[in-house]
């Protein structure tokens, strides 16, 4: 016996048009990750930024030459949201000496802690002393769920903190960090502790964090870039990207063999 076709078009597909939620509508909070002070103030400026990250790898991409006076800068112009920091040291006592300096700088701090140092020993016990020292640590370069575990335990009944799990790269090699991230965020038993979801390769991630319960998403001045363009219509996006092809080649000045008319 045949089986039956079922047909497709879009009377039958699915409903891949519906509209999209605004950005005022998520509950996730969005952070936006850099390191250029301008655009970091001028960010400051707009509602749906709820707080700021950076790290040595940005501001080296910015040209940052001056760690603390670039961080006092954004502490002052930008006091009311929170802005995290990272440690440079590789070693432990270097590292919990800079974590406390850094949280000098003003309130609004939260000290970047990388999971382990550049040896893979692994940091949760400084963790431990700084948070229930009262420092907001926010531990970074997070990518498995041992290691959200383990700072968990750490983190227990210490100071406001953040859990950076990095889903972007957890994507990079294949797995998909939306499980990864629902379990995460069960592993975080007390309401001090938010989870973020760190490293997104696309505006699509702000919704995959919103709809699995993540608390934050850390967002480049690229992604920001591209909230222009939620719930845009498809057809027009569509006949835009066609014209950008055409444009491009003709400011290319391609071209093709002709037919000969001889």
């Amino acid at each position: 016996m045949r089986r039956k076709e079922t047909p497709v078009g879009p009377s039958s597909a699915p409903q891949w048009d519906l509209p999209v939620p605004s950005i005022a509508d998520l509950r996730v909070k969005l952070y936006a990750d850099g390191a250029t002070a301008n655009e970091m103030i001028a960010l400051a400026a707009t509602h749906h930024i709820c707080g700021f990250t950076t790290n040595p790898t940005l501001m080296r991409k910015a040209g940052v030459r001056d760690y603390e006076r670039f961080a006092r800068e954004l502490v002052e112009r930008i006091p009311d949201r929170p802005i995290s920091f990272e440690v440079i040291a590789d070693d432990f006592p270097e590292m919990e000496r800079q974590a406390r300096l850094i949280a000098s700088w003003g309130s609004s701090v939260v000290v970047k802690i990388p999971v382990s140092n550049t040896r893979g020993e692994a940091c949760y016990p400084l963790v431990r002393r700084l948070s229930h020292d009262g420092v907001r640590v926010n531990v970074t370069a997070i990518l498995s769920l041992e290691q959200v575990e383990r700072t968990a335990g750490a983190l227990r009944g210490g100071a406001e903190s953040n859990v950076s799990i990095f889903a972007g790269r957890i994507a990079d090699t294949g797995r998909d960090p939306v499980p990864m991230v629902a379990c995460a965020l069960r592993m975080l038993s007390e309401p001090q502790m938010q989870l973020i979801w760190a490293s997104p390769r696309e505006l699509l991630n702000v919704y995959q964090a919103d709809a699995v319960g993540c608390h934050i998403i850390t967002m480049t001045t690229d992604l920001l870039k591209k909230l222009q363009l939620v719930g845009k219509d498809l057809a027009e996006f569509s006949l835009e990207t066609v014209r950008m092809f055409r444009d491009d080649a003709v400011a290319a000045g391609l071209t093709l063999p002709g037919h000969d008319h001889d």
